[in-house]
């Protein structure tokens, strides 16, 4: 009974140490899935708030866009009424013009064909003269001409309002450059931090990922942890129960002896013999008095 109680009490020990053991593993490791949890939040936290961030700079970029598509058509209109004007001052200057003589393009063209003999053809000193005397008159009925057009009052409304005309234009053209170019700032600002968000929330999954395998090693503990315990639980009963056997087999064996005692007592009483106290005490714990 000794060999097999110490046994059990080894076996208790070894069953209650591996309960142990796998409660501290089962700690650790859930110690670990709060801090794969703390960092998933974190990250999450952070995607949305460059996904926030991402949002305004992809609404100014629509914005923008927007203006963008309302220069142009502004632009283009005004293209298209430089075009008209310029048709019209052409007109008019076509109809203004001197009957007798040349138009003005035509002698544009031959003073242009003039210079460019002078720059290219070696020639005497007398035909470079000659060639410079015709460049300037060409020069002189040109501007007599174009001096002519300006004082019609018609051409020159016309002519100013082809100036404003380009200038709006112009204007309207810079506006589309420059906010194209702002719609692109705020798009590739939009999109480094969706890349930036992506980068993050992958490593979110990831962590997501460590917590549940953290989390499911830690609910395996657990189960060992509990197991162990169950063990130990029941070579407490066991032990417990030979215990109590080996107890009353031990106060049957005592109550035995006693009784044979109080027997060869009695006999000894019956014979005449003279009982001590403590006789008398063993008859009447054994029920003879």
């Amino acid at each position: 009974m000794t060999e097999l109680l110490e046994e059990l009490e080894k076996k208790r020990q070894i069953a209650n140490n591996e309960a142990e053991r796998h409660r501290r593993l089962r700690d650790e490791l859930n110690e670990k899935t709060k801090e794969w949890v703390e960092k998933r939040d974190q990250l999450n936290a952070k995607v949305k708030e460059l996904v926030e961030e991402a949002s305004k700079h992809k609404e100014m970029r629509d914005t923008l866009n927007a203006q963008v598509k309302e220069a142009k058509e502004n632009r283009d209109l005004w293209n298209k009424k430089v075009s008209e004007l310029n048709e019209k001052v052409m007109k008019l200057k076509k109809e203004n013009l001197p009957k007798n003589g040349p138009p003005i393009s035509r002698l544009k063209r031959d003073l242009k064909n003039l210079e460019f003999k002078q720059m290219t053809s070696v020639l005497t000193p007398e035909k470079e003269r000659e060639l410079i005397e015709m460049i300037s008159q060409l020069q002189l009925q040109i501007k007599e001409r174009e001096k002519a057009l300006e004082q019609n009052a018609e051409i020159k409304n016309a002519v100013k309002e082809l100036k404003e005309a380009r200038e709006k234009a112009e204007m309207y053209h810079k506006m589309v450059a420059e906010l194209a170019e702002k719609a692109q700032a705020e798009h590739d600002k939009m999109i480094e931090l969706y890349e930036q968000a992506d980068k993050l929330r992958k490593e979110a999954d990831e962590a997501q990922e460590k917590f549940i395998e953290t989390k499911l090693k830690a609910d395996e503990e657990h189960r060992k942890h509990i197991e162990c315990i169950r063990q130990v639980h029941d070579y407490d009963k066991i032990v417990t129960g030979l215990k109590q056997k080996a107890r009353k087999a031990r106060k049957k064996k005592e109550e035995s002896t006693a009784l044979k005692e109080a027997e060869e007592i009695f006999e000894r009483f019956k014979r005449g013999e003279k009982l001590s106290t403590e006789d008398i005490m063993a008859l009447q714990k054994s029920g003879y008095l």
